[in-house]
């Protein structure tokens, strides 16, 4: 569906768009799914009768998009579940882990690491959902283990203090922080890259000084690490390490 309007003396065609208010988001920027369509997101405040100048600028990008998305959608009639995944590259903590699926007439599904790179499901393994499931639960217990000792780790070197981590399976953000100085983890961030997830821990940790996107905070991400801009422009490319069968996929802007 579109919608017409009115922009620079010409008429042209939208397509049809959700506006998601963000309180991490900085400027306006642009997602298209194929289960949701085009997503604009705002910064809290911004005067949205000023989106449809914005789309009219990014059309180049959205009709490409589109076609991206179509051939996506047309992919996913054909194969609309991402199979079960028969190995995951863990690039944040250097480990690499095989999976072996070994069905059995249990109606249940178990999990067993053997040594340290190789995982065993047993049961019922033509069960999907128990199956994603059950590894996800494994990687958020992963997560626990590895990533919360760094993110202490590097608060103390950057005198970031934090109260509590926690881990959780966010859809849309790689991390937060609460006004109690709670920091939570994305275990997604397990098949990120070190230097990208180093930078959250940062931008997360510099939460506790300004829970907000203000141009102080943004002064003391750049003290806690000069090189910060480049990186946040790589975080917001990495949707794509991130395998299919945890999430849908997804284009931002």
């Amino acid at each position: 569906m579109v919608e017409s309007r009115l922009i620079t003396g010409q008429l042209v065609e939208l397509p049809k768009y959700r506006v998601r208010e963000s309180i991490k988001a900085k400027h306006v920027s642009l997602k298209m799914t194929v289960q949701g369509g085009l997503e604009v997101i705002i910064p809290r405040g911004f005067d949205q009768s000023r989106i449809p100048e914005i789309l009219h600028t990014k059309q180049s990008w959205i009709e490409r998009t589109i076609g991206r998305l179509e051939a996506q959608r047309q992919q996913l009639s054909i194969d609309p579940c991402p199979p079960l995944p028969e190995q995951m590259i863990l690039r944040a903590i250097d480990q690499t882990w095989e999976i072996d699926y070994q069905p059995t007439g249990f109606s249940r599904v178990t999990l067993t690491e053997k040594g340290k790179s190789r995982l065993i499901l047993r049961g019922s393994t033509h069960n999907e959902d128990l199956c994603k499931a059950l590894l996800q639960q494994w990687l958020a217990h992963k997560a626990y283990q590895r990533l919360v000792p760094w993110l202490w780790s590097v608060s103390q070197e950057l005198e970031l203090p934090f109260h509590k981590a926690s881990i959780r399976g966010q859809k849309t953000l790689w991390a937060s922080c609460s006004q109690q100085y709670n920091i939570s983890l994305n275990y997604k961030l397990l098949f990120l890259p070190p230097a990208l997830v180093r930078y959250v821990f940062v931008h997360e940790l510099c939460h506790t000084i300004h829970l907000n996107h203000s141009p102080r905070f943004w002064a003391l991400v750049q003290e806690k690490d000069p090189t910060y801009k480049a990186i946040d422009q790589e975080l917001r490319r990495s949707s794509h390490y991130v395998p299919g069968w945890l999430e849908p996929s997804g284009i931002k802007e």
